[in-house]
């Protein structure tokens, strides 16, 4: 069961209005999961929602290597919401469904190009280690640039602050969305 009350769009805070009124009507055009969560903190929602659209729809990243360090970052955490959302994203910005299903498991995929497999590497070694060796960084550079490597670490403390919030809440999956990490965790 969700955590945090129940969000009315009926009786929303002065506060909270234009923020909700933001992310309906901005790329995402819905508030749905960890966003109807962070409502219930204004100030947060506000800061949040932009980083989100900067980092799903304004990085110097292309949408599949986007994704893929998106799905690498909810496979770590475990975090249904996100995986639900971003799987079939990321399956029509172009990663083979073998991919995906290797990165839910754990597993690092095979036949990833030379620049997934940097974006793959860096985020998984980033995320278990909380460090990335100078051999994984400078791949990353190499396949994507300094500025690419910025917003790769940015997309991956986003999408981690994501994760945290739906798994924190209990963010329930969208309806009908079977979930996908359900071995107790």
């Amino acid at each position: 069961m969700p955590r945090p009350p129940i969000l009315d769009e009926t009786a929303l805070t002065p506060a909270q209005q234009p923020i909700y009124s933001a992310i309906l009507n901005g790329p995402r055009g819905i508030v749905e999961g960890p966003l109807r969560v962070w409502l219930h903190s204004p100030g947060l929602a506000d800061k949040a929602q932009a980083l989100g659209a900067f980092c799903r729809y304004g990085t110097t990243l292309p949408p599949d290597l986007s994704e893929l360090a998106i799905l690498v970052t909810g496979a770590f955490w475990q975090s249904g919401f996100e995986w639900a959302v971003h799987a079939p994203i990321a399956a029509k910005a172009g990663i083979a469904p073998e991919v995906i299903e290797a990165i839910r498991l754990g597993h690092r995929p095979e036949g990833l190009s030379d620049t997934a497999a940097a974006v793959h590497d860096f985020a998984t070694e980033l995320h278990r280690n909380r460090v990335v060796s100078d051999e994984t960084y400078a791949r990353a550079e190499a396949a994507l640039g300094l500025q690419g490597v910025v917003d790769l670490v940015g997309i991956l403390g986003y999408y981690t602050l994501i994760s945290m919030t739906i798994n924190a809440f209990h963010v329930p999956l969208p309806d009908g969305a079977p979930d996908p990490f359900p071995l107790p965790r």
